[in-house]
This record gives C-alpha cells, sequence and structure tokens, in this order.
C-alpha cells in the first residue's frame, strides 16, 4: 500500500506543479484579453492574483492542517484536488477580472496539496527516511516546473483559455485516482479534536510554542524563503535588464532550474542526507543557495548565469531536510498541523517578499538609483540566506538539538 501511496503522492505533487505551470505562458494572454490593457497595467494585476492567493492561504493553511489531523489525510487531499480543479475552470470560464480573483479565493481556500501530501508521507514514513521522502515533493515540483510551461505554451497555440480547462481537467482526474487507489494513512489513534482557537495562523504558533525547536526552524524557514522568492518575483524582469535574454532563452533558464531542482531533491538526496544527517545537508544547502545567489547579483554574461545555476540546484537540499527535522518534532497527531503551519508561514513569505524584491529591482534599475545595479534583489536574498543559515547554525548548536538527536 505504501509504495502505490508514495506513487500517488508523488504524481498528485507533479500533476500540481504542471497545472500551475500550464497556465504560466498564457495568463499574461488571457489578462490582455478580459481587460484589453497591456503589460504595464495586467503584470500588476497578475501581482494582485499571486497575493490574493498567498493572503488566503496564510490564513487557511493552519485550518486545513487542523482538518487532516482531525478526520485523516485523505478526505482533505481529495476535496484540495477538486476545489484546484475547480478554480482551474473558473479561471478559464472567467469573463471578468472579478470571476478571476474569486477563483484565486478558491485555490487559496484549498491549497493544501503540497501540505497534506507532506503529512502524508510523514505518516507513512520512519522518521530517519522523512527528508529524503519531501525530497520526492520538490522533485516533483521541479519536474512540473520543466514540462508544465511546455505543455501551457503548445496548447497555448489554440487559445489561452485552453491550457486553464487542461489543468482543470489534470487536477480532476487526479482526484478521481485518489479516489480509487489512496487509502488513509492517519491512524484513528493517532487523531484528535478540531479546535478552531489553534487552526490559525497565531492558534498555530501558540500550540507549537511548547516546541521552541521547531518555531525557531519555522522562522529560518521564513527568512530563507523571504530570499527564495526572490526567483519567481523577478528573474524574468532581471535576466531581459541584465543579459538582454529573450522568451525562449527565459525558458531555457527555468526548465534548468527545474531539472536541477529534481536531480538533486529526487535522487542527490538519498545519498546525502544518510551520510551527513539532516543538519549538515541544511548548512550545506544554505551556503550553496547564497553563493548562487550573489552569482546571479555580479552576473554579466550567459556562462555565469548557468554556472550559477548549478549550487543553485545544489542548494536544494536544504529545505527538505529542515522538514525532516521539524516532523521529527511534533507527535503523528500534529504532523497535519505542522505542515499547515508551514504553508502558512510559507504564504506569509510569499506576500511579503515579491513586492520586496521588485521593488529593490525596480529601484535599482532606474535613472534614481545612486547605482545602476539589476542584481540588487538577489545581493539582497543572499543577505537574507545568511541571515537564516547563521540563525540554523546556532539552532543546530543548541543542547535541544543534540539530545534530540
Amino acid at each position: 500500500m505504501h509504495k502505490l501511496a508514495t506513487v500517488f503522492v508523488f504524481l498528485t505533487a507533479l500533476l500540481d506543479s504542471v497545472g500551475f505551470g500550464i497556465i504560466m505562458p498564457v495568463l499574461p494572454s488571457l489578462l490582455a484579453d478580459i481587460t484589453g490593457e497591456g503589460a504595464a497595467y495586467t503584470v500588476r494585476i497578475a501581482g494582485w492574483l499571486m497575493f490574493v492567493f498567498a493572503f488566503i492561504q496564510f490564513f487557511f493553511a493552519p485550518i486545513v492542517g487542523n482538518l487532516s489531523d482531525r478526520y485523516g489525510r485523505r478526505p482533505v487531499l481529495l476535496l484540495s484536488l477538486l476545489v484546484m480543479g475547480v478554480n482551474y475552470l473558473i479561471m478559464g470560464f472567467a469573463d471578468s477580472l472579478l470571476l478571476l480573483f474569486i477563483g484565486r479565493i478558491i485555490s487559496g481556500l484549498g491549497a493544501s496539496t503540497m501540505s497534506t501530501c507532506n503529512a502524508y508521507l510523514a505518516d507513512i514514513t520512519p522518521i530517519d527516511k522523512r527528508a529524503q521522502s519531501f525530497g520526492l515533493i520538490g522533485a516533483a515540483f521541479g519536474l512540473g516546473f520543466v514540462f508544465g510551461p511546455i505543455i501551457g505554451g503548445f496548447l497555448g497555440e489554440y487559445g489561452a483559455r485552453v491550457p486553464f480547462f487542461a489543468a482543470g481537467i489534470i487536477s480532476l482526474a487526479n482526484m478521481l485516482f485518489g479516489f480509487i487507489v489512496l487509502k488513509e494513512s492517519l491512524d484513528p489513534s493517532n487523531r484528535r479534536l478540531f479546535d478552531l482557537k489553534r487552526a490559525n495562523p497565531i492558534g498555530m504558533l501558540t500550540s507549537l510554542s511548547a516546541f521552541p525547536m521547531v518555531l525557531g526552524i519555522l522562522f529560518v524557514m521564513f527568512v530563507y524563503n523571504l530570499g527564495h522568492h526572490v526567483l519567481p518575483s523577478t528573474w524574468s524582469f532581471w535576466a531581459i535588464e541584465q543579459l538582454d535574454w529573450s522568451p525562449k532563452e527565459i525558458g531555457y533558464s527555468l526548465g534548468f532550474v527545474g531539472l536541477g531542482m529534481a536531480f538533486t531533491q529526487g535522487f542527490l538526496i538519498r545519498i546525502v542526507l544518510p551520510r551527513t544527517g539532516p543538519k549538515v545537508a541544511g548548512i550545506i544547502g544554505m551556503s550553496l543557495t547564497m553563493i548562487a545567489l550573489l552569482g546571479y547579483a555580479f552576473s554579466t554574461q550567459s556562462w555565469m548565469v548557468y554556472l550559477a545555476l548549478i549550487p543553485g540546484a545544489l542548494g536544494g537540499l536544504s529545505s527538505p531536510a529542515m522538514q525532516g527535522i521539524l516532523s521529527t518534532k511534533v507527535g503523528p497527531d500534529q504532523q497535519g498541523e505542522l505542515q499547515g503551519g508551514l504553508a502558512s508561514v510559507m504564504s506569509l513569505a510569499s506576500i511579503i517578499s515579491p513586492l520586496m524584491m521588485t521593488q529593490t529591482f525596480g529601484y535599482f534599475s532606474s535613472d534614481q538609483a545612486p547605482v545602476y545595479f539589476p542584481g540588487a534583489a538577489f545581493l539582497l536574498a543572499a543577505i537574507l540566506t545568511a541571515v537564516a543559515l547563521l540563525m540554523f547554525m546556532r539552532i543546530a548548536r543548541s543542547p535541544d538539538y543534540e539530545k534530540a538527536h
């Protein structure tokens, strides 16, 4: 059962990422079709769509995580796939911005696919193997990041709305597949009553305050992701401004990123973690991420970017390693709450970081800047990563960590 369940969880994460990637190439066209406006206006709308999704997810991810601790992973995961499928269909049929925003709100309400997948894996995986299993989710996301935009670009030739319908059908078909093959992973003896007081970001933090190391690592991951969001928020703009890349060249670079992520989190982590342990893997991963960000910041040629993408891909060791540590600090009846809390923290980072990074890029690429430096956002991200690394090293040296390990 576990092998089939792991296959389903991997496919769910892969198809979730593919579904997101499918719509990336055609979202600007859909927004232009609905608004009748150019890129200067539609890019701001796209930013607000991202903001609304992250904002809603920030508040509802802990609720969904707590529901999975009460009613089990299977119903929550299947319901999440249903919600995602409905969201894509609404956006495909949308003829107004209001419907688009309603779709993203619905998506934010049910955006628990990845966190519930992680909770499911935590249920069925031995403690010492969890970080490697979490790496499967990252590998699936990386592969989806490669193939999703390619599929979306191909389907987009038949109309800007076609990829949205395809993404919806994929989500709903996967839900039906899960309904047939997926067994519940959370034993009834490990379930607990749903409590709304702890099913919110503040309540989640209060509940997890009994585990100081958990709160510490959650904060490390928050700071780390503040820096890491520089990639989706500014990469394309920076590549055009700094390197004069075409959309095709940007696509190739994103494909390289996806392949690197899949290799590191799907394969390499299974070799590294048993030899180093999660603490050392986390330190190595964040150090390599920092090196990559500095490389992007000061790159002036395409070959320099691709050289920096190598440590950037290897930096993918850090997140699964930290997730693996976190999952060992709470009991089986709190895995859903933990993963929901982690999703909420990541959503908060995705609310704050894109605005911070795009504003930094915009200012240092403008005539008002004292120094013209399009890579300033990557330098800021490297500094944030260094802060996260120092905090993690301090936590890893604490007596509590050593006792727990």
